[in-house]
């Protein structure tokens, strides 16, 4: 059965991050995810509800699990889907991002997928293509889709969010899983904690709202809900830490660091994961506790509701103009 987004209200014209939406806003999204989880659950997992539009792909930054989470997403409902290599493509040799924009739109796209390595660049191009664009990353910026995951996961294995402690340890000065997670997690009523080295937080970390511990005893106690961030090397300039070894000891998620946590307590991590180094292997793989495996399915259902929405809004946009 076809999932209808009709009953649902997503007023933006884009999804470029989680800041600026209200607790219903998200809660439209995370409602349409759910019934397109059940659907991926389906032998027959395809609704061609947007059949005949198009869907491109435009990633400045590699990145295997989010591409190809929005391409069978896309595909799943119906959408013809482009890949833009960026490594071999006309902005490799020094086309500006406007005037991708404009090369973009004469193409006609109905929505574009981008990542981008820089803070605001996913915003600036959203400002000049006449199409829907959803934010899969930028920079240290945000990465909206994935704190809207890793929300339909808390709340299908807990029933809810609000009133949840949820603990984001690691590499926070780099993520932009990390700020997106926070919006989110604040809007929908929970409590969040923030673990890290303090080379690794960023600077004014008291502004964002959250409880701040550098040691992970402190700040794992009694938490519903363990994020690990990966310790994103590529974006470090400088020494931030000893040694990834010294770096495990202190911060790496083992079993006897989760013990201070709730005894129900889920681990979770946005991938790909540093074994070893974020967190042990056997507790990644533990189905009791680790809900790594099913963040990446909901990734899936989560673009596909955000991808339905935008269409369907970018539609009723147009039909507005016309009638």
């Amino acid at each position: 059965m076809a999932a209808a987004s009709t009953d649902i209200v997503y007023p933006h014209e884009h999804l470029l991050g989680i800041e600026g939406l209200n607790p219903f806003e998200i809660q439209a999204i995370l409602d349409l995810a759910d019934r397109y989880v059940e659907q991926n659950r389906q032998d027959d997992k395809t609704t061609p509800i947007l059949k005949g539009r198009t869907l491109i792909n435009l990633f400045f930054e590699n990145s295997t699990r989010t591409r190809t989470s929005f391409e069978l997403a896309a595909k799943r409902l119906g959408l013809d889907v482009i890949n833009i290599s960026v490594a071999t493509s006309a902005i490799k040799k020094g086309e500006t991002l406007v005037d991708t924009a404009m090369t973009l739109n004469a193409m006609h796209p109905d929505i574009l997928a981008v990542r981008h390595g820089d803070s605001g660049a996913v915003a600036l191009l959203a400002q000049k293509v006449n199409c829907a664009v959803i934010n899969a990353g930028d920079g240290s910026h945000e990465h909206p889709t994935q704190a809207l995951l890793d929300a339909v996961t808390i709340r299908r294995r807990k029933g809810r969010i609000n009133g949840l402690t949820v603990a984001i340890c690691g590499d926070v000065a780099h993520s932009r899983v990390a700020r997106s997670n926070i919006q989110l997690l604040h809007t929908m009523g929970a409590q969040v904690r923030v673990v890290a080295p303090p080379t690794l937080l960023p600077p004014a970390m008291d502004r964002f709202g959250v409880d701040i511990f550098t040691d992970m005893e402190a700040g794992l106690k009694d938490v519903d809900i363990v994020m690990m961030l990966r310790l994103q090397t590529e974006r470090m300039q400088g020494s931030y830490v000893p040694s990834v070894r010294e770096y495990y000891y202190y911060y790496g998620l083992d079993r006897a660091k989760l013990g201070f946590a709730k005894e129900d307590a889920l681990v979770m991590h946005p991938g790909p994961m540093n074994r070893g180094v974020e967190i042990a292997s056997d507790l990644a793989d533990d189905i009791d506790r680790s809900v790594i495996r099913e963040q990446v399915e909901m990734g899936v259902a989560v673009r596909m509701a955000c991808i339905d929405l935008l269409t369907r809004n970018q539609a009723r946009r147009v039909a507005a103009v016309d009638g």
